[in-house]
Formats: structure tokens, C-alpha cells, sequence
């Protein structure tokens, strides 16, 4: 719970420092443009949609991570209804994935 705090923290930071995009359309963009360190698709968001950027994370080499539903990534970014969040910010993008995977970063 403590680390789902801590992810929400560091996305509303990267949404404050505009270091963020959101919704398909926009995240899709920025990653074909190379700005997306991150990819965070909320847990309840469609079978289409997740399958959908695991492909654009493999082909871009942007790493994606399942985190928190689509109500609280939303709030987090002070949005409704956003299911993809891209994080344009490194090392934002390095922490959250730490935190993520319990502490340790893999490279």
C-alpha cells in the first residue's frame, strides 16, 4: 500500500512539472517521438488497450508497467477517466519502475 502511495506521489509530481501525457492518442504520440521514459496503464483498463501499448512498449523499448485504476491514476493527475499515463521525465520514470519492482531498478 505504502508503495502505491509513493508511485501516485511521484506521477502527480511529474503531472505538476508538465512531464506527463495522457490518453492513447497523446502517450502513443510522444513515445513514437521518443519523449516517453515510462509507460503506466491502469490495472482495469481494457484487454485491447493493454495489449495494445505492451506491443508499442517492445517495439519503442519504453518500459510499461500495470499500476492502480484508471479512477486513482486519474486523481493522481487531477484527470478522469485516464487509463495510460506516459511519464516524460527519467528519472521520475527510474524511480517509480524502483519502486515497482520492490526496490530494485533493472536497466
Amino acid at each position: 500500500m505504502e508503495e502505491n502511495k509513493r508511485i501516485l506521489g511521484l506521477i502527480g509530481l511529474a503531472a505538476k512539472a508538465r512531464k506527463i501525457c495522457f490518453g492513447a492518442d497523446s502517450v502513443e504520440e510522444q513515445i513514437k517521438k521518443k519523449k516517453v521514459f515510462l509507460i503506466i496503464v491502469a490495472t482495469n483498463s481494457s484487454d485491447r488497450t493493454k495489449e495494445k501499448f505492451k506491443k508499442l512498449s517492445e517495439e519503442c523499448k519504453v518500459p510499461i508497467i500495470e499500476h492502480g485504476e484508471i479512477e486513482t491514476l486519474s486523481k493522481s493527475i487531477g484527470k478522469i477517466n485516464k487509463a495510460i499515463i506516459g511519464i516524460e521525465e527519467q528519472n521520475i520514470a527510474k524511480e517509480i519502475q524502483k519502486i515497482n519492482n520492490g526496490g530494485e531498478i533493472i536497466g
